[in-house]
């Protein structure tokens, strides 16, 4: 397993990778292990601090997920959401073809090892609310923030309290190697 790590305006940024690719993409707080670099834990180091910059819009590694079936699905689903776009989970369901799935398109969602490659944070509620994120929800909020999505004045207007998450990991760790 190769791991490396960016800073970013919203905390630290742990990446991993297998020979195949990216296995994983966290916010990783003040926790951190010893660097082991590859050429694909470079190139992703490389494009994140384009996207952070604004000079990125998308993607273009090689992803290597763990995941059951349905997770992957939805992981896969995620990879077609533009920058700068948001869908509902509702909305993903029915583009797997499982409109009753919603909850279970949620959790997949949450189980997302890949943050930020794999955009799971251009997730929102039914309502226009940004629900969870397991980077926490400011984090989300200033990601889409940064991609120029327009959200409802009543979120758009939230204050930021980055300071708030930038050195915590993120919660769905405890799943992920």
């Amino acid at each position: 397993m190769y791991i490396d790590y960016i800073k970013t305006p919203l905390g630290l940024v742990e990446f991993q990778a297998s020979d195949v690719g990216i296995t994983q993409t966290i916010f990783s707080g003040k926790y951190v292990k010893e660097v082991n670099s590859n050429q694909i834990t470079e190139e992703c180091k490389k494009q994140l601090l384009e996207y952070f910059s604004g000079n990125r819009i998308k993607f273009e590694l090689p992803l290597d997920p763990k995941g059951t079936t349905f997770q992957k699905e939805v992981w896969d689903q995620l990879l077609h959401i533009p920058y700068g776009e948001t869908v509902t989970y509702q909305d993903l369901a029915i583009e797997i073809n499982n409109p009753k799935a919603s909850q279970a398109v949620g959790g997949a969602n949450g189980r997302n090892p890949i943050s930020l490659i794999i955009p799971c944070h251009r997730v929102i509620g039914a309502t226009g609310s940004l629900t969870g994120y397991a980077g926490g929800v400011e984090r989300k909020l200033w990601l889409l923030k940064l991609e120029g999505v327009k959200l409802r004045a009543s979120i758009s207007n939230q204050k930021l309290d980055i300071k708030n998450v930038i050195n915590t990991r993120q919660t769905k760790t405890e799943f992920l190697n």
